[in-house]
């Protein structure tokens, strides 16, 4: 759309209001399209809560998303410490980086810093609508397990902090060509990317406390917990995503 606009050459006054009226009206558009490729959930509630079969504690959500109304159950097994007073203070400056491990857990959802093999700090954190399922492709909105690398950092993110993971690396890349040659996903798949650990909008830190899977595949934590570990982690620093 930028294109056909540039391409208007007027002479004179007129034309020159014509030109600027244009331009602003295709970067609103672009600015429209940027912002309708992700829609914030809406109206969440908490349809139930109760224990299956295998002890596991299920919370029921129901909310909107865009047109869609989504129900999406969440499972979370065990009793998990998310009280960080309890852990040692660290000094970002100090600290060795080289020793710390990110450990994402889908199952818990939780993500937690290990230092020296040892848990120095641990958050609430939540994925996209079906956590517990490995990406196979571009647009399938789950999130990818495995080890990766944090690859970049960034500290001015819409979702606060964001830290790119090196997804798809080299064993990524391995395992979708292999799921193309079963003819799992199509032939036409891309293995999609920009995937990371972030923050969330102002004011949205509700959604975590509830396990709302609203991310495209990302690790999603609160802002003061993604401002911690962002301090905490450099580039390089090795990241486990499991079940």
């Amino acid at each position: 759309m930028m294109k056909y606009c540039d391409s208007f050459v007027y002479s004179g006054f007129k034309g020159f209001i014509l030109t600027i009226s244009l331009l602003f009206a295709c970067l609103f558009s672009n600015a429209q399209d940027s912002r309708s490729a992700y829609q914030k959930p809406r109206d969440v509630k908490i349809v139930r809560e109760y224990k299956d079969e295998k002890g596991r504690f299920v919370r029921v959500l129901k909310y909107k998303q865009g047109s869609m109304i989504v129900t999406e159950e969440i499972y979370m097994t065990g009793k998990v410490n998310f009280n960080n007073a309890t852990f040692p203070k660290i000094n970002p400056d100090t600290i060795n980086k080289d020793s710390l491990v990110v450990i994402v857990d889908k199952s818990k959802y939780f993500v937690q810093l290990m230092y020296k093999k040892k848990t120095i700090r641990r958050y609430k954190a939540v994925f996209g609508p079906k956590p517990l399922q490995n990406k196979c492709m571009e647009g399938d909105r789950c999130t990818p397990e495995g080890w990766f690398t944090i690859k970049q950092k960034n500290p001015n993110s819409k979702y606060d902090r964001f830290m790119l993971i090196d997804y798809p690396n080299d064993s990524a890349r391995v395992r979708f060509e292999n799921l193309k040659a079963k003819g799992v996903i199509p032939a036409t798949a891309l293995i999609g990317g920009d995937i990371g650990i972030h923050g969330i909008w102002q004011g949205g830190d509700d959604m975590i406390e509830m396990g709302v899977g609203w991310t495209d595949g990302c690790v999603a934590l609160k802002n003061k917990d993604i401002e911690e570990l962002f301090s905490l982690v450099g580039v390089g620093t090795r990241v486990l995503i499991r079940k």
